[in-house]
């Protein structure tokens, strides 16, 4: 579903060149959960920017749905992000003036598709991820939780391909972790998401199928659930304090 293929970035200042991502290749197949885990530094939210083509990459390819995004003007890129991609960022990003239920059909207002379509579907994203409830509240009146699992229902109004998730856990208690990754792992489920997330969280990442675990830029190794969730947590914390990454603070 996602693939990144030798993938290199560079950022320059003044006279010198700094690679933040050398030689970059990985996949994530269909209705897979993985996360992108390193220290401070690794590159990890530059990998995101790259694959939602925000930041444009120096080398290498990204192929979406075996659509090679690499190249492709921006009227291109942003059809692709509006129809193919969704995303939830860890400050939400949710529109004050609008509801709760009208920031869940937002995608499908800037599409221009039909009204009764639009508010069944959004009806039903909100059952699923349990906000019905307040679907009539501002984004003012709720918790975080309730935020992140708005901005997740949001970000599955278009089906997309592939859901890239920002540190969605990263300004949240662990109640409302939870709650957002249940919403993730109900997408996952039940609508056979396919989602890729960046997060220095090691308990949201103990969720996932797969961690990429990036070093200076690199892959530095690829780890798989095998075990329990607990199992999972544990390998995970232990890599990352092995290549000195804190799984509590750690800034992308």
């Amino acid at each position: 579903m996602l693939k990144v293929n030798h993938l290199s970035k560079s950022y320059q200042t003044g006279t010198n060149m700094y690679p933040v991502l050398k030689d970059i290749t990985f996949h994530v197949n269909k209705g897979e959960f993985v996360a992108v885990m390193g220290p401070s530094g690794s590159g990890k939210t530059t990998l995101l920017n790259c694959i939602s083509c925000f930041i444009p990459h120096d080398h290498g390819e990204i192929l979406l749905n075996d659509k090679n995004l690499t190249g492709l003007d921006e009227n291109k890129l942003a059809a692709i992000r509006n129809k193919h991609l969704g995303f939830v960022f860890q400050d939400f990003m949710l529109l004050d003036g609008l509801s709760v239920f009208e920031n869940i059909c937002l995608p499908q207002i800037i599409a221009k598709k039909p009204i009764p379509q639009m508010e069944a579907k959004a009806q039903k994203l909100c059952s699923l991820f349990g906000i019905e409830k307040i679907k009539d509240k501002y984004p003012a009146e709720i918790s975080g939780g309730e935020k992140q699992r708005t901005a997740v229902a949001r970000a599955m109004m278009n089906q997309p391909y592939v859901l890239l998730a920002d540190e969605p856990t990263g300004n949240l208690d662990s109640k409302s972790c939870k709650a957002v990754i249940d919403a993730f792992l109900q997408a996952k489920n039940e609508m056979h998401t396919t989602i890729f997330m960046v997060t220095h969280d090691s308990y949201a990442a103990s969720f996932c199928d797969r961690v990429i675990v990036l070093k200076d830029g690199e892959v530095n190794q690829e780890l798989t659930k095998t075990g329990t969730r607990r199992e999972f947590m544990d390998q995970l914390l232990n890599v990352l304090r092995e290549l000195g990454g804190d799984d509590s603070h750690d800034a992308a």
